[in-house]
């Protein structure tokens, strides 16, 4: 199994003004929301806020309009739009799940809830930071 730093998650009540930040004072480039393909949401399941991408050419920041009800509304534990989280992708979410059941730490398993092509799933590192896990899917 594999571990790859993948993104770091960033939210804000304003998304644009925090997206103008990083494109125009860090003059990152933005990446097409097409390249990200969401999972349809309702009032009952999954997350329909906005999303905007940067990235350095290397490192990715998600920028997500901030909602608090995500948790809530999912029947999850763990809000990943509260406050941000960091991201990693993984080769075997299935494996890195055996992992966190053998050492006890709980999850949040979105599985393709917010996007598409990515199986996610949700945890707190000792500190309380939101981590997240996630394998590329593809479903084509």
């Amino acid at each position: 199994m594999k571990i790859s730093f993948h993104h770091i998650n960033l939210v804000s009540k304003n998304l644009e003004e925090l997206n103008n930040f990083y494109n125009n004072i860090l003059k990152l480039d933005s990446i097409p929301e097409q390249q990200f393909p969401r999972t349809e949401a309702n009032q009952n399941k999954g997350y329909d806020g906005k999303i905007k991408f940067v990235t350095d050419g290397n490192i990715q920041l998600h920028l997500a309009e901030k909602d608090l009800t995500v948790a809530e509304k999912n029947k999850k534990h763990i809000n990943p739009v509260e406050k941000g989280h960091i991201a990693f992708r993984t080769d075997d979410i299935e494996e890195f799940k055996t992992i966190l059941n053998k050492n006890n730490i709980k999850f949040a398993d979105y599985g393709t809830t917010f996007a598409k092509e990515w199986y996610q799933i949700f945890f707190y590192d000792p500190e309380g930071n939101i981590v997240e896990v996630h394998q590329f899917i593809n479903k084509n």
